[in-house]
């Protein structure tokens, strides 16, 4: 029996890994859940996995989460996250939660020297360096979550004396695979909202159609596998089956497939380092005769292209895309947006910001708070004359 805490359990990730505890309760005991806003699901999964806590993020929904469960221990705000990291029992905490929030809480797992799931790449993109340090004196396992990069960690099982030369993060290619700058400045979110693959939250899905997802885990692979920059290539490959790739010094190239289902990479991180059967539906090669690889295009996708350059750059620098990006995409998804000025505001936040070579954990913290403010303030009605004008 594993002992495991939810960050963010009514979302993508935190629904479908308590499906896989669902299937499994001989295996996984659940010790405390969080949500946002959606107090309705979360009630639901505390009524049925019975945590010995629960946190409400939003103080709106806090009484009517506590007056529906009167048998937990029910807290309220984002700082009560770190409380449910450091349940003395738990082993594993899955980081589910969206975005920079989940830096705070997965550094406070890692002092607490709980396992971490790793669901929220921006932990690693903001402070990549300072948390893999932490984890590595903790001597905590970080054990990937998302699709591509628990692919990497299992192609790298048992190859721990021998260097990687280069890993290949395939990448659907998101909706408008293909598509030019002519078409992208056009598109609506309804349209950006459609993965032809992948069922993902709004935030994520809007990433992958930019390519800035792909150049987020870059950044995180980057980190985790101690990588550079010049080691870590995209491949848009359409059909999702390959999740990534590992070749070696000696040219041999390792390849984790499966059909695209997060259950199996959440089911894995659950696990580990074992192996657990499980029902999920199984890969059948005749379905798939043809898979096809092709180059990212970073000219129409330019994303992609500066989440490489902040890679490069370092320091503070991919903390301030990931800030910029998150309140691009907020405002993409509230329509006060075009698409390919999502790419310009964040540049403009790459120029302007300070830059800091070596920061620190209130560095970085100011960094994300300074950078929101900054990319608020351009995609205000009174920017969005010149930021149009830039985007052609």
């Amino acid at each position: 029996m594993k002992n495991i805490s939810i960050l963010g359990s009514t979302g993508s990730i935190g629904t479908q890994a308590l499906e896989v505890v669902r299937a499994n309760p001989d295996l996984y005991k659940v010790d405390a859940l969080t949500a946002q806003n959606n107090a309705t699901l979360l009630i639901q999964q505390a009524l049925e996995f019975k945590p010995e806590l629960v946190v409400i993020t939003c103080e709106d929904h806090y009484q009517t989460v506590k007056e529906a469960l009167p048998n937990v221990n029910v807290l309220c705000g984002e700082d009560e996250l770190i409380a449910a990291v450091q349940l003395p029992q738990t082993q594993l905490v899955l980081t589910a939660i969206m975005g920079a929030v989940g830096l705070k809480p997965t550094i406070a797992a890692i002092e607490a020297k709980k396992d971490i799931g790793l669901a929220n790449k921006e932990t690693l993109v903001v402070a990549g360096e300072l948390v893999m340090q932490l984890a590595k004196e903790n001597g905590v396992k970080i054990i990937p979550v998302d699709s591509e990069h628990s692919a990497i960690f299992q192609c790298v099982v048992g190859e721990e004396n021998n260097p990687i030369e280069k890993i290949f993060l395939t990448a659907s290619g998101g909706p408008f695979r293909g598509k030019d700058l002519d078409f992208l400045a056009n598109v609506t979110k309804k349209e950006a909202l459609k993965h032809p693959n992948w069922v993902m939250g709004a935030k994520i899905t809007i990433d992958s159609a930019s390519l800035m997802n792909k150049g987020l885990e870059a950044i995180e692979a980057k980190w985790l596998f101690g990588l550079t920059a010049e080691q870590i290539e995209v491949v848009v490959h359409p059909q999702s089956i390959i999740h990534s790739m590992v070749q070696f010094t000696d040219g041999s190239i390792k390849a984790q497939l499966g059909l695209p289902d997060m259950k199996l990479p959440i089911h894995y991180a659950l696990a580990y380092p074992q192996r657990v059967t499980s029902k999920f539906e199984r890969f059948n090669f005749l379905n798939y005769p043809e898979l096809t690889f092709s180059e990212a295009d970073t000219k129409s996708f330019r994303n992609l292209e500066l989440a490489f350059m902040a890679m490069e750059k370092g320091g503070n620098m991919p903390c301030i895309i990931n800030a910029a990006n998150e309140v691009v995409v907020e405002a993409f998804l509230k329509d006060h947006i075009g698409f390919l000025q999502m790419s310009v505001v964040i540049e403009e936040c790459m120029q302007e910001m300070d830059f800091i070579a070596q920061p620190t954990l209130n560095n970085y913290l100011e960094t994300d708070k300074q950078t929101r403010i900054f990319a608020s303030q351009l995609v205000t009605k009174q920017s969005l004359t010149n930021l149009k004008s830039k985007t052609h």
